[in-house]
């Protein structure tokens, strides 16, 4: 049985594929990346904003065409859009075998067998149930990182946020399973892990009665053969003096988080449902940078929220153009259904937000270039990625660079290197958000 896996969307959206995956393929199926080779196809989707929402769509119509032709004997929608939207799909997509939704891709075998026999279903468990699948998951991402996703949905409910009604509340991973699943992943080759839930900072609140990604950072710093870990989705206001001392002692910890701050207009955040003023913001980053003096930023904009006004914008403006963030990215709002800020008085027009969106772009590029002629001269250690095709290059990251959304490093050598390797890389120049070196 060839099966042919979709997954977008997020990173803890890809963990789940992942440990989907891992069940089909300790089943005795085989994998396809060939869609005509298929007999079935598993599309993983997302919803979080209307962009993800169009492609989620878009991609099952693309599918639902080889079932239409009869090449395809079972086609199954998975992920956000499938938990949002799961009547919907199954009324007005028939060629659709199967629905699964957040918290039941441990059904997946199930599900497959059920539609090959013709029989359709709809899966949904309890939102706030937490899965728990025994089978090794199987790594997508090359082998030498990988994602460890450490908690499920979110307690927030930011106004513009549609998470917590198809991931449910917040729930953390016991810590005894996400050492076992990081020992296991190293065995297996990797050598960065990257943390990632909706939101890190609050692991282990509702089962420790305390935060406790401090603890479980430091027993993650034991396993033997992990080099690196990320930490990402980073609350501003949940940051503790704890990990801020934990990421100094342990050097295995990057230098590195993401704590998306979405606007620094008080009064835009307030109609977020932020828990932080821009006065607190800025408390928080310069106490990062003066307790981790090379500490790597990255954050999250929203831009053309409901009511932000020109001046607002240039507030925002204002903040990264003095905050100078090392990483940045900016959406523009999406007004989503059922959520406060969808029936918002003073939504923007698009060419507004997309205008604002550019402008913020633009600013930070400028930064970024700065930033990146001031790492001239300097040695770091890279992670190797790959090699630059018909060149005696390869492409890597340093510890300022999560995959797939931050910078790369071009490293210039005759020698050979192996994706995973570590190197030591003199930086000779700068591009706008890369940078060009050679080995030490």
């Amino acid at each position: 049985m060839n099966i042919l896996f979709i997954s977008l969307g997020c990173d803890k959206n890809l963990v789940d594929t992942e440990v989907m995956l891992g069940l089909l393929a300790a089943g005795g199926h085989r994998m396809t990346d060939d869609e005509t080779e298929a007999d079935v196809i598993v599309i993983n989707t997302c919803c979080f904003i209307h962009d993800a929402k169009e492609e989620s769509i878009q991609t099952i119509l693309e599918m639902a065409e080889y079932k239409k032709e009869g090449k395809l004997r079972a086609l199954i929608v998975t992920g956000c859009l499938a938990q949002r939207y799961k009547h919907e799909i199954i009324e007005e997509i028939p060629e659709v075998d199967a629905v699964l939704g957040t918290a039941s891709y441990d059904k997946i075998a199930g599900v497959i067998d059920e539609a090959l026999k013709g029989r359709s279903s709809v899966e949904l468990e309890d939102i706030n149930v937490l899965p728990f699948v025994e089978t090794k998951r199987l790594v997508t991402t090359g082998g030498h990182y990988a994602y460890l996703k450490i908690a499920e949905g979110c307690d927030k409910h930011c106004t513009y946020c549609i998470i917590p009604k198809i991931r449910g509340n917040f729930r953390s991973v016991p810590m005894e399973r996400l050492l076992e699943e990081a020992e296991s992943l190293a065995e297996q080759g990797v050598k960065e892990l990257i943390l990632v839930a909706q939101e890190t900072t609050l692991y282990g609140k509702d089962i420790y009665g305390e935060k406790s990604l401090h603890k479980l950072l430091k027993e993650l710093c034991k396993i033997s053969g992990i080099q690196w870990i990320r930490i990402l989705y980073c609350y501003p206001e949940e940051i503790t003096d704890e990990l801020i001392q934990v990421m100094k002692e342990e050097k295995k910890i990057c230098h590195y988080l993401d704590i998306p701050i979405q606007h620094a207009s008080n009064e835009i955040l307030k109609r977020m449902g932020r828990r932080t003023s821009k006065e607190q913001l800025t408390e928080i980053i310069m106490k990062l940078r003066e307790e981790i003096p090379n500490i790597a930023l990255r954050t999250t904009l929203i831009t053309g929220f409901p009511g932000e006004t020109k001046g607002q914008h240039e507030e925002l403006m204002a903040f990264v153009d003095e905050m100078e963030f090392d990483r940045l990215g900016v959406f523009t709002y999406s007004p989503e259904e059922d959520t406060p800020a969808a029936v918002m008085e003073g939504q923007i027009e698009e060419c507004i937000k997309e205008e604002r969106q550019a402008e913020l772009m633009e600013l930070q590029q400028d930064i970024a270039f700065a930033l990146a002629e001031d790492m001239i001269g300097q040695e770091v250690l890279a992670m190797i990625e790959g090699k630059v095709a018909d060149e005696n290059a390869y492409v890597g990251r340093t510890y300022k660079d999560a995959p797939n959304v931050d910078g790369l490093i071009f490293v210039n050598t005759d020698e050979e290197i192996m994706s995973g390797d570590f190197v030591k890389v003199k930086v000779t120049g700068a591009l706008e958000y890369d940078l060009i070196g050679e080995i030490v």
